[in-house]
């Protein structure tokens, strides 16, 4: 049995604990949950810190699997150029990706990320996964733009389930994005995932793909001449509000991913579908566009927003707190609380684990982080803010 206390405990259950104490477990359960009202004894069994400590983070977004592919890859030079440098770097010696995708589980883990939600295009980190101490949702994607090849996506996709069935990794299957699917291809996937739980797929992360999905010119259609991917005719989604109101399936939470270019008009009509989460990548953002989504118009919107990391070949490290930075820079109006919010409860919520992650309650394993070098009187992240893992 430990006791932690500190300044402030964010529990996600209601204001935050001033000098509160949170007793867990050796496994790390909440046992005890204790408001002082700030006026702590001094005990002799209690550790006490000076920063906030709060629940374990949720990643919503990443792809371990492209973690050998860190700085690989030039800033800044938009979707269209860093799409054809992942098919040219994707592959590579095993033992080089293993390596370094356990390398990057070890780093999430230190930085205090307790569940994953993690894109997979092939089963090769799913031993990695199997052994983390992080918990993993296993999100298997497709992708074609060649009608004629739907079939064979859906084949390899079955064969991908059937690696992940055998180890017991829970896992959905999902699409990749809007514009990296034949309409034939939306289809076969939609019967195939028509209850699941959880679907994610990139969402408006380019202004090109609009140009792409409305006119079949574009950056992305260049780049897919290019590369010789398109040997037929196109048969494509016209538009984003068709393929979440009509092409993904509407069981189960939706995490749209990156939404740099998201647009008030589509924002107000896929709301209707319900169960959409918007997951926010910044640095990703940053790294590929140069520029972060419009939260303040998610915001006015009332939308549910989670945070991801997305993989080492967008960004630098994957931490959320460094996610979390970068928002309060860009969106210095947003208090500490709130985001804290969608980097764990939020993102407990859109995959479906409140029951164990995402607030210090009793009975749940959320993991406990002590964030530091905090802004206590303004309640707001500084630069050289850290976390630190208590559990």
């Amino acid at each position: 049995m430990k006791s932690f206390s500190a300044q402030y405990i964010f529990t996600n259950t209601g204001a935050p604990l001033i000098r509160g104490i949170i007793t867990t477990d050796d496994d790390g359960t909440i046992i005890g949950i204790e408001d002082t009202g700030g006026d702590l004894k001094e005990r002799s069994s209690v550790q006490f810190y000076n920063g906030i400590i709060i629940p374990g983070f949720v990643n919503c977004h990443c792809h371990l699997e492209l973690s050998h592919m860190k700085g690989s890859i030039a800033k800044g030079k938009g979707l269209g150029d860093f799409i054809k440098e992942i098919r040219n770097n994707r592959n590579n010696i095993d033992t080089k990706i293993l390596s370094a995708a356990r390398s990057a589980d070890n780093e999430m883990y230190q930085e205090g990320i307790v569940l994953c939600a993690d894109v997979c295009n092939n089963p090769i980190t799913f031993d990695i996964k199997k052994e983390s101490r992080i918990r993993y949702l296993n999100l298997l994607e497709v992708f074609g733009i060649d009608p004629e090849k739907a079939d064979k996506r859906m084949d390899e996709l079955a064969k991908l389930a059937q690696a992940a069935e055998k180890l017991d990794l829970p896992f959905y299957v999902v699409p990749h994005s809007v514009y990296s699917l034949s309409l034939p291809l939306f289809r076969l996937l939609r019967k195939k995932s028509e209850i699941n739980a959880i679907t994610s797929i990139h969402f408006m992360e380019t202004a090109g793909e609009k140009q792409f999905l409305e006119n079949r010119s574009g950056e992305l259609m260049v780049s897919y001449i290019e590369s010789g991917l398109i040997t037929s005719g196109l048969q494509i989604i016209d538009s984003h509000i068709d393929a979440v109101l009509k092409e993904i399936t509407s069981s189960g939470n939706l995490i749209l991913v990156h939404n740099t270019f998201a647009d008030r008009d589509t924002i107000k009509v896929i709301r209707k579908r319900g169960n959409i989460f918007w997951c926010l990548c910044p640095n990703s953002n940053i790294y590929i566009e140069n520029q972060i989504p419009p939260v303040d118009l998610l915001l006015e919107e009332g939308c549910d927003l989670v945070i991801g990391t997305d993989s080492l070949a967008s960004n630098t490290r994957l931490s959320i707190l460094e996610e979390m930075k970068t928002l309060q820079k860009n969106l210095p109006s947003v208090g500490l609380e709130e985001m804290i919010l969608w980097a764990t409860l939020n993102g407990a919520r859109a995959l479906n684990e409140v029951s164990s992650f995402g607030s210090i309650e009793n009975g749940k394993r959320p993991g406990l982080l002590l964030l530091q070098n905090v802004d206590l009187i303004s309640m707001k992240l500084q630069p050289d803010s850290f976390v630190t893992r208590l559990i």
